[in-house]
């Protein structure tokens, strides 16, 4: 690691042996990506098969409204 910036520096006080060695496994035991995997694509077969529905819409003539294709 020779001319690298170091991955952790102590920039106020002087903590002890076991302060650094708690903050070393708490960085160490933290999940790499918060996101996680990326979901699976979903295949536009499969997507023109779910309802384009924009839910239910009150209001006057709603019912007559709710007949008609979407």
């Amino acid at each position: 690691m020779s001319g690298e910036e170091p991955l952790l520096r102590i920039v106020r006080g002087i903590p002890t042996a076991e302060e650094l060695a708690a903050l070393v496994g708490a960085i160490v035991a933290r999940p790499r990506s918060a996101a996680g995997p990326a979901p699976a694509p979903v295949s536009t077969w499969a997507r023109s098969a779910r309802p384009a529905s924009r839910g239910h819409l009150p209001g006057p003539g709603a019912w007559r409204v709710s007949s008609l294709p979407r």
